[in-house]
């Protein structure tokens, strides 16, 4: 099969790589669309000990089943694979496994990805594509569940009405226009404000979103003004604003993951009584929840998604790395 292979920092090659090997318990997709993820790019930067090259990258994927019982059934993964025994697995909260794997990655258990033309799951993880949503479209469900699940887990700290809050989205990628979707649309909540330096991405945002949108710096982000804070993107200076302008009693929701560590404001966040949470994946449950809501098109259109073709998949990741791409997500199509 051909592949995009992730062979060193900022090194991805398109090229021949043996086809996945049928195993008892998985099927083999051939897959239809899969879509690049922040976590994709803190590989190709060298960044991620869990991705060590050469690795397929990839795990947001929809495809048709080869095989077993799923066969010739259009499908989307979700590519979080847990042991299904452990505490956490079995009390609803699998997300929290410790013995949880991800496709595309080779730490600490090696899972190829899905930037090829096959990829071999468990059968536990398929989900058939609902009605309403389309084939090529579904691998956006993935960030779709992370960011239902952040929004979900920030409603749960608050002392009052999700809708009546002041928010900020800071990062105006994929995870940070779908918690505004959800927020917006489905939780109905009428004051946020995203931020992103990137006046491109702003304003592609803007045409799906009903949001301020601003840069970083602007006077609009004031200390002390918003009940809860999405940091997408996990930088220590988002970090550092996040908590400078949460308001006391408020809730920091943190889900990027660009550094992973740094100086912050801890004597606010103790004397202010400020919750912060840090969240990476979702519950089976929100998954499920997200199929539904794409399906019945809750959020919204989903022609923010630019489609490229994966021999050109390369490409792609040096404008997302260059921040020449405007499309909050780019799905490769084999």
């Amino acid at each position: 099969m051909k592949a995009l292979v992730y062979t060193g920092t900022q090194e991805l090659v398109y090229r021949d790589e043996p086809n996945p090997i049928e195993v008892s318990g998985e099927s083999i997709l051939k897959i239809h669309a899969s879509g690049i993820c922040g976590s994709d790019m803190h590989a190709y930067h060298g960044h991620d000990e869990r991705r060590i090259p050469p690795l397929i990258l990839g795990h947001e994927v929809s495809g048709e089943v080869q095989n077993g019982k799923f066969k010739g059934k259009d499908v989307v993964l979700n590519p979080l694979i847990t042991c299904g025994k452990c505490e956490y697995c079995t009390s609803g909260r699998e997300h929290l496994c410790p013995h949880r794997i991800i496709l595309g990655m080779n730490k600490p258990i090696e899972r190829q990805g899905v930037f090829a033309e096959f990829v071999s799951t468990p059968d536990t993880n398929i989900y058939e594509i609902p009605d309403g949503l389309d084939k090529n479209e579904a691998p956006v469900a993935e960030p779709t569940a992370v960011s239902l699940h952040a929004v979900l887990i920030g409603e749960q700290s608050l002392k009052k009405p999700l809708s009546e809050c002041k928010i900020l989205i800071q990062g105006g990628g994929a995870i940070g226009l779908l918690c505004g979707l959800i927020l917006s649309k489905i939780k109905n909540c009428k004051n946020i404000i995203l931020s992103d330096p990137n006046k491109l991405r702003l304003n592609e945002c803007s045409k799906y979103l009903d949001a301020k949108y601003v840069a970083p710096d602007h006077n609009e982000i004031e200390s002390n003004k918003f009940d809860i804070v999405f940091d997408t993107v996990g930088l220590e200076i988002s970090r550092q604003q996040a908590i400078e302008v949460v308001k006391p009693g408020g809730s920091i929701i943190h889900i990027g993951l660009t550094q992973p560590a740094g100086t912050f404001n801890f004597r606010k966040m103790t004397l202010q009584e400020v919750t912060v949470i840090g969240t990476y994946c979702y519950t089976n449950k929100d998954f499920e929840q997200t199929l539904s809501i794409l399906a019945n098109k809750e959020i919204g259109s989903l022609d923010w998604i630019e489609f490229r073709d994966l021999k050109n998949g390369g490409d792609a990741f040096k404008q997302i790395h260059d921040g020449t791409c405007v499309a909050p997500k780019i799905i490769l199509i084999p």
